[in-house]
């Protein structure tokens, strides 16, 4: 069993049902799935960036990033349906603990000047998402070998029904909200 899946098992489940008065150890929000995505728009003109993405992806998530393409044409980018636009990487099970774990205890602190995530990124239900502007504070990435510093965006999926409960959640598995 993963470090986070036993620290969520045997204390962040306690606290939850004691805060938020649930009966059931079911009912007690967990993290679901995390994606990552790399948006790049300058894949339209040089589809090598891709490439290069996907492999920057795969190391940061350590399971293959999926090319994305485009869902509708958008004349003033030059952007036809289906051109590949993008990259993303969707983390279950062992795999997205041991990423969160990642974030929250190495690759977040790296970040310059950093003083904590933004507490007012949910989406209403319980699901955070934050950017990160270089994909170099993530200590898989070889400097040497990056051609361009491109962002991504980190969705965490979580079963909490309210922010507040999904606030909770991450705050107890370790993820630094600033005050």
């Amino acid at each position: 069993m993963s470090r986070m899946k036993e620290f969520y098992l045997k204390e962040v489940v306690p606290q939850l049902m004691k805060t938020f008065g649930y009966k059931n150890v079911m009912q007690v929000p967990r993290l679901e799935k995390v994606t990552l995505n790399m948006g790049l728009g300058e894949a339209v003109q040089n589809v090598k960036i891709l490439d290069s993405a996907v492999e920057e992806l795969s190391l940061i998530a350590g399971q293959k990033a999926v090319i994305t393409k485009a869902k509708r044409s958008i004349a003033v980018y030059k952007l036809r349906e289906g051109m590949p636009i993008g990259v993303m990487v969707t983390l279950r099970r062992d795999r997205m603990l041991d990423f969160f774990d990642k974030l929250v205890n190495v690759d977040l602190p790296r970040v310059r000047d950093f003083r904590g995530v933004s507490g007012k990124a949910f989406d209403g239900r319980g699901n955070y998402s934050l950017g990160i502007r270089e994909q170099i504070i993530f200590p898989e990435i070889n400097l040497d070998k990056i051609d361009k510093v491109k962002g991504l965006n980190i969705s965490i999926v979580t079963t909490a029904k309210t922010d507040e409960e999904g606030k909770e959640l991450l705050r107890l598995l370790g993820m630094p909200f600033r005050k």
